[in-house]
């Protein structure tokens, strides 16, 4: 485990920029950017132009460390090049933004109020070759819909589970519990997610480390306890369907949280956009977002 980067992680200030959009997700995110899907004709040559999108986004010098922390990658570009450098050693090296992966399969089908993570059937592969690619840690997303107690423990059980197998690889595991931010008992789900989180720290050895993105809590500040905890390297909040500047004003009466968006970031962003136009849009964004994580 690089120790310079766990340090930037823990005390530096910054958000963590979401770039890990996947799967059924990515064509969405390209039509976002204005690239149809009459654009491609395949999965490589989508794909091909999601990494393009990205690399435009890291390159850019409103991508800067003295406002990003770090950037949440995709498989897929985990294990392509920028500028001949694999992307989290181009992040690290030439931009000093801690690289993650995200790791999850999706979500399985709805139960128990909530919507677990699929298995993830080429985990340990999957971190070996994190490791290999200098990757500092991982991030893994679940769903709470309900306040349903048996569900709720159930998430939390497999990502903590999930999250020490990829500790002893050597990485730092985000776990992601979201609670949807249009669920009729938000504020109930995040009662009984906090309880079960603290449940698994307190229940960890001393020196396992972990990373914690939630939802924006409805009440300010409910957070602080997980925040201050000997296990958490940091709690990030994701943007979860409100606008960016719903999500910065939220964040922004939360002491302590920061961000990890990955929509709200790339919002306002297009292909066609001349390199100085896309550098201000994409800057204003990012000092945005940085103000709202270190209020």
């Amino acid at each position: 485990m690089n120790q310079e980067q766990l340090n930037r992680m823990h005390s530096g200030k910054g958000f963590i920029a979401a770039l890990d959009q996947s799967g059924g997700s990515t064509p969405k995110a390209l039509s976002q950017y204005g690239v149809e899907e009459s654009s491609y004709k395949n999965d490589e040559e989508m794909y091909t132009l999601v990494h393009e999108m990205r690399t435009r986004i890291i390159k850019s010098p409103a991508f800067d460390s003295n406002y990003i922390l770090g950037a949440i990658l995709f498989e897929n570009t985990m294990d392509r090049k920028i500028d001949g450098q694999w992307t989290a050693d181009y992040l690290w090296k030439e931009k000093n933004i801690v690289p993650f992966l995200k790791v999850d399969k999706g979500l399985a089908d709805p139960a128990n109020g909530v919507q677990l993570m699929k298995p993830i059937s080429n985990l340990d592969e999957l971190l070996t070759r994190a490791v290999e690619r200098n990757v500092f840690g991982t991030k893994m997303r679940s769903v709470i819909k309900e306040a349903n107690a048996a569900g709720i423990r159930d998430i939390v059980e497999q990502q903590f589970e999930v999250g020490k197998q990829i500790f002893e690889k050597g990485l730092i595991p985000i776990i992601e519990p979201e609670v949807d931010i249009y669920s009729p008992d938000k504020e109930k789900s995040e009662q009984i997610l906090k309880d079960e989180i603290l449940k698994q720290l307190h229940s960890l050895d001393k020196d396992v480390k972990v990373m914690l993105k939630l939802s924006i809590p409805t009440v300010n500040n409910f957070y602080t306890e997980l925040i201050s905890d000997p296990h958490v390297v940091r709690v990030v909040a994701l943007s979860g369907g409100y606008s960016r500047e719903e999500a910065n004003d939220k964040l922004a009466h939360n002491h302590g949280l920061i961000a990890s968006f990955s929509r709200a970031l790339s919002e306002g962003l297009n292909a066609d956009q001349s390199d100085a136009y896309f550098d201000t849009t994409l800057s204003n964004t990012i000092k945005a977002i940085y103000k709202a994580s270190i209020t």
